[in-house]
């Protein structure tokens, strides 16, 4: 599960890498090496991982646009 989550975590950050100040940014790079040698993240650092996921990442809700396309039959 944590080795899930991570991977996630790290993919969706990656778009945000350029809004990070320094030493997130140094911080989600030695996250990324981590993750490519397939070492999971101690506790500690999988939750400094969250908190930047957290911080960055913003779910939206999707707009239902369909009342647009409905057809007047």
């Amino acid at each position: 599960m944590a080795h899930r989550d991570q991977k996630k975590y790290i993919e969706n950050l990656k778009r945000y890498e350029n809004k990070m100040d320094q030493n997130e940014r140094y911080n989600y790079k030695m996250y990324v090496k981590r993750h490519k040698d397939d070492e999971d993240l101690d506790k500690l650092s999988m939750e400094k991982l969250r908190k930047m996921y957290e911080k960055y990442h913003v779910n939206r809700e999707r707009k239902n646009f369909d009342h647009f396309f409905k057809s007047d039959d």
